[in-house]
C-alpha cells in the first residue's frame, strides 16, 4: 500500500487543552469541507465526553490498525487507543496525563516511519507541563527531530520550524531560546544550513521548482552598516553570500520591519528571521486562525495549528478549529507534492 493510500496520524495534544474540541469540530467539517482521513491518536473516552460538552455528535470508532481508519472515517472519526492516566477535566491540565501525550507523539512518528500513516499532525502541547515530568526538549520542533534521529540515522537532523498560510511563508532560524542567547546562537553556519533546508523542502513539498527566500537582519535596520551591530556583516551576509553561489535563489539582510507588508510579501515564497518573534509576531498577526507550523528537515511531513492549547477556552464551544482543518490538508498536500 502507498502512503497515498494511508491515513494521516494525529495526535493526542494535552487532552485538557483544547485538541480534543477542534478535532471533534475538524472531524464534523467533512460535511461540507474536503478533510482528508486522519486517525487519533488518544482515547475514545475523552472525546466522547467532550462531544457531551460541546453538544457535538459525531461519531467515534476504536481501531486496532491505521489502516482501518480509511474504511470507517466516512462514517466514524478513528482512534487509535492511549490509555490516559488521571482525570481529564476540560480546562484543568494534569500532569498524569503527560506520558499519554508523549506516547502520542511516538507512537505517530511510528506509524509514519512504518508506512502505516502519511503524515504526523499535532495538537497542541503544554512545553511547561511536559518539562515537569521530565520532557528534555524546548518543543515539538526537536523532539521530532529526535525522534527521527534515533531510527538510525547517522547524521543529525537540524529541524526547521516554517509557519504557513497559502503563500506566505515564514522561518525562525533560532527558536524556542531565550532572546539574549540569539546573538550567541546565531552563526553563519546554522543560517546556511537554515536556507539550504528551507529551499529543499520548498521544492520537494511546496512544487517551487526555485524558491525565492528574503532573509532578515537582526538588529533594527539590519544593522544600519555596522552602526547598530555587526551580524548583518559578519555573520548574516557572508551566510546569504555562501547560499548565492549555491545557486540558491536568496536576497538580504533586510530590515525585518519592512518585509511583512502586502507590496513585500509578493517577492519572496518564504522569509528567514533571526529569533522566533521576529518571525512569528507579524505571521500571527496576519494569519493567525488559518496558520500552520510545519517542521522541516525531517523525513516525514509534520504539520500543526500554530496555536497553543488555550485552556481557558477548552469545552466552551469557543475553540475555532480552522488551524487544524488547514494543518490536516497541508500534510496532505505535502505529501503529495513529494510523489509518496
Amino acid at each position: 500500500m502507498g502512503l497515498a493510500q494511508t491515513p494521516l496520524a494525529l495526535t493526542l495534544g494535552d487532552p485538557a487543552g483544547i485538541g480534543p474540541d477542534i478535532t471533534l469540530l475538524a472531524y464534523a467539517a467533512r460535511a461540507c469541507e474536503d478533510i482528508p482521513p486522519f486517525v487519533l491518536l488518544g482515547d475514545e473516552a475523552v472525546l466522547a465526553a467532550r462531544a457531551d460538552a460541546l453538544g457535538l455528535s459525531v461519531p467515534l470508532a476504536t481501531v486496532t490498525d491505521a489502516n482501518e481508519a480509511l474504511d470507517i472515517f466516512g462514517d466514524a472519526l478513528p482512534v487509535l487507543p492511549i490509555e490516559i492516566a488521571g482525570n481529564v477535566v476540560a480546562g484543568r491540565p494534569d500532569l498524569a496525563a503527560m506520558p499519554a501525550v508523549e506516547q502520542s507523539i511516538e507512537d505517530a512518528v511510528s506509524l509514519v516511519r512504518d508506512g502505516a500513516a502519511r503524515a504526523v499532525v499535532t495538537n497542541p502541547i503544554s512545553k511547561s507541563l511536559l518539562y515537569q515530568v521530565g520532557f528534555t526538549f524546548p518543543g515539538h520542533t526537536e523532539f521530532l527531530a529526535a525522534l527521527a534521529n534515533g531510527r538510525g540515522s547517522d547524521t543529525p537532523l537540524l529541524p526547521v520550524m516554517m509557519l504557513a498560510a497559502g503563500p506566505f511563508r515564514v522561518v525562525p532560524v533560532t527558536i524556542h531560546i531565550p532572546l539574549v542567547d540569539v546573538p550567541t546562537t546565531l552563526t553563519k553556519e546554522l543560517l546556511l544550513a537554515t536556507i539550504r533546508t528551507t529551499d529543499k523542502d520548498l521544492r520537494r513539498f511546496f512544487g517551487l521548482a526555485r524558491p525565492r527566500l528574503a532573509v532578515t537582519g537582526l538588529n533594527p535596520h539590519a544593522g544600519e552598516d555596522g552602526s547598530l551591530g555587526r551580524e548583518e556583516i559578519d555573520i548574516i551576509t557572508p551566510a546569504i553570500e555562501s547560499a548565492r553561489a549555491e545557486g540558491l535563489d536568496v536576497t538580504g539582510p533586510h530590515p525585518a520591519d519592512t518585509l511583512f507588508h502586502d507590496a513585500a510579501r509578493q517577492h519572496y515564497n518564504a522569509a528567514l528571521c533571526m529569533y522566533h518573534d521576529q518571525a512569528l509576531v507579524p505571521f500571527k498577526t496576519l494569519a493567525f486562525e488559518e496558520g500552520v507550523n510545519v517542521t522541516l528537515g525531517l523525513p516525514f511531513v509534520r504539520t500543526s495549528p500554530d496555536h497553543g492549547t488555550a485552556f481557558d477556552i477548552a469545552g466552551t464551544g469557543k475553540a475555532n478549529p480552522r488551524s487544524l482543518i488547514e494543518a490536516l490538508r497541508l500534510a496532505d498536500t505535502m505529501t503529495r507534492n513529494s510523489g509518496a
